[in-house]
Parts: structure tokens; sequence; C-alpha cells
């Protein structure tokens, strides 16, 4: 048996019918920019985050640039955001020439510690990024009322948090606006590269509706220097079909999770902790140990596939120059955190086979 990390090519076969009749209708039509699909995932997704807009763009990254241009982020600024993270919470602040302030993590989680935020602002402070790792939520009330009690921005990086809840309102909902990756193996994934950024704010929307297209108000006509970050219609078709069953699967994620958590000897393994005010889409399922990298080989050697999300901290990355501090959290939960398969096709025989292999090794 082999058994892989993700499974991002096994479709449901009905939802693989319908995207591709429309790409085949896509093609024949030559619309394959800002089209009735592009529209109507807007409005789907929309909906679905309960924002009052989205606006479809080409990467999660993209998406968190934008945002962050339309809020005017520039040169200077200050932007807080958690030590752990995927680099692309980080590159766009930097493009932007703006500085970022990095905030150790929760000792138990990879989330941005609130208790250690305020401790960090400075007069030039103008944003806080809170990044929902894994599908599980930061703590947005705390930030919320800390970005409030400051006047900042309040961003949410939800690139991998699509269909969590925080008290039964969906992630990205929150912020002053929130970035999407639909990245392939997303819970919520393209045929390739695609993101969105969902607001509740017109002016942004506005804004960002511009940004991605050239600064663009009518064909050849500018009001502004923009960029080319639109989604194209392939993909927003693609997205329209794989929405519709997204919670169905997330639910299947969810039982996996279960499952996972029932049955793994948590003596020697730290286990995802779910709170009664959170659902979690179960993007990544993490288990922490001392020993993960003798577990992780362990489990190659049985044909199980693994994933580490993520083994270097921002802080730690080369790009990264000059002394930002040092932060334990965030570096014990890199050396640590290991993510098990996790896919909504995942057989109960595969659950098992994981699960005893898991529990051999340690004992």
């Amino acid at each position: 048996m082999t058994i892989p990390h993700v499974a991002v090519n096994k479709l449901d076969r009905n939802v693989k019918n319908k995207i591709e009749k429309k790409i085949a209708a896509i093609i024949s039509s030559g619309q394959f920019v800002s089209g009735q699909e592009v529209e109507q995932f807007e409005k789907l997704f929309s909906s679905y985050i309960q924002t009052k807009y989205a606006i479809g763009v080409s990467t999660g990254t993209d998406a968190l640039y934008l945002g962050c241009k339309a809020l005017g982020i520039k040169n200077e600024d200050e932007i807080i955001l958690p030590a752990m993270s995927f680099f692309a919470t980080l590159s766009p602040i930097v493009h932007l020439g703006a500085k970022p302030i990095f905030v150790d993590t929760l000792p138990d989680s990879p989330h941005i510690d609130p208790s250690q935020i305020e401790k960090k602002l400075s007069k030039k402070t103008k944003a806080i990024i809170a990044v929902h790792m894994n599908g599980y939520p930061s703590d947005v009330t705390e930030i919320k009322r800390i970005s409030k009690k400051y006047n900042l921005f309040f961003i949410e990086d939800a690139c991998q948090a699509h269909g969590s809840t925080y008290n039964k309102k969906p992630m990205g909902s929150f912020g002053d606006f929130a970035a999407f990756s639909f990245y392939p193996s997303k819970n919520l994934g393209a045929f390739g590269e695609a993101g969105a950024v969902t607001t509740s704010h017109a002016s942004l929307f506005k804004k960002i509706q511009l940004l991605r297209n050239h600064g663009q108000i009518k064909k050849y006509i500018h009001s502004m220097y923009g960029f080319n970050n639109r989604l194209d219609e392939i993909q927003a078709a693609v997205l329209n079909e794989k929405l519709q069953v997204l919670s169905k699967e997330n639910q299947n994620r969810r039982k996996i999770a279960q499952k996972y958590l029932k049955d793994l000897d948590n003596s020697h393994l730290q286990l995802p902790v779910e709170e009664k005010n959170i659902v979690t889409n179960y993007h990544n399922f993490v288990i922490r140990t001392p020993k993960r990298d003798l577990l992780k080989k362990y489990l190659l050697s049985k044909n199980i596939h693994t994933g580490i999300h993520y083994p270097v901290p921002l802080h730690l990355q080369p790009a990264v120059k000059g002394k930002v501090g040092s932060f334990k959290n965030a570096e014990k939960y890199a050396d640590e955190c290991l993510s098990l398969p996790m896919y909504p096709s995942l057989s109960n025989r595969e659950i098992e086979y994981v699960v005893d292999h898991v529990n051999k090794f340690f004992k």
C-alpha cells in the first residue's frame, strides 16, 4: 500500500465531468479572461465567506500583495506577522517596501501569540496579519481587539482556511481583507494557480479591482498604475464546480481527523486540539514529536508519505537579512511538526494503516 500525503487528482466523477464540459465550452468560446465564470465565482465565493465582495486574482500571494497595496501599505511601514508561516505571507510585505515585524507563536500551535503583539508595536505599525495555519483559525477576537485599540488594519492570511469557522463565522470575513489561495493542493484547489481577496469594504473592493487589471477603468483608459493579476476563466470554472462540494469534502476531512485523534497513541505525540468555538477544515493534520525526522523516515519506508509545514520559520529564512530576534516557540514547532496524509478520499483501511505504523514506531 502506498499512501500519498495529498491527492489533488482524485476528483468526484460527477464534478470531473462538469469541469471537463465547462473547459470545452470555454475553449470553443475563446473567452479565456474576465468572463462569466469569473463573475459567477466572485459572487459564489463572497456568499460562501459571508463578505460583500470577492475579487478573483492570479494567486494567493498576489491577493495579499494587492490587498496591502490597496490599504496604502508603503515604504517604511511596519507589519506585524507570525514567525511561522509559508514564505508568501512575508514576501508581499517586503516587495511593498514595508518592514516585517515578527512575533513568536503560541507554545502549542503555529499561530501568532496575541499576548506578544502589543510589545512589538511602534508609531510605524500599520497592520497585523493573522495566518490561519493548517486551516485552524487564529484568535481573531483578541487580534481584532488589538487592531481596533491601536487603529491598525487587520489582515487575514486565509490561504489554507477555506470553510473553517470561528464562532460559526467563516474565516476570511473578520479582517479588513483576507487573502485566499486556490493552489491545487488546497481544500478548494484550482487546476493551476489562482487566488482571491475577500472584503466588505467597498473602497478596497474597487481599488483591488483596478489594481489587478492595469488600473483600467474602461478599455485602454487607466486611472492608476496597476498589475496583470487577473483570475482566468478556466480556473474560475474549475473553482465554481469544486466549491459546490467543498463543505462535503471538509466534512470528510473532519471525519478522518476524528479517527486519527481517536486511534493515535498520544502518549508520544502532541495532537491537534479542537476548541468548541472553532471548526477547522483540516487542510493539514499536524502531529508533533521531537523524533519527527526519524518518524518521517520510518513512515516513508512503509510507503506512507508525509509533509513538513514548515521546516524553517520565516525569521530564519536565508532571504531575511539582519537580526530580527529569536522566536523559540516557532523554532520548536518547525523542528517537531509532521503532516500526516489528509485528503477527502482517504479510506478507512488507509487511515488504519497510517495509525498502525505511527503507533508501532513509538512502541
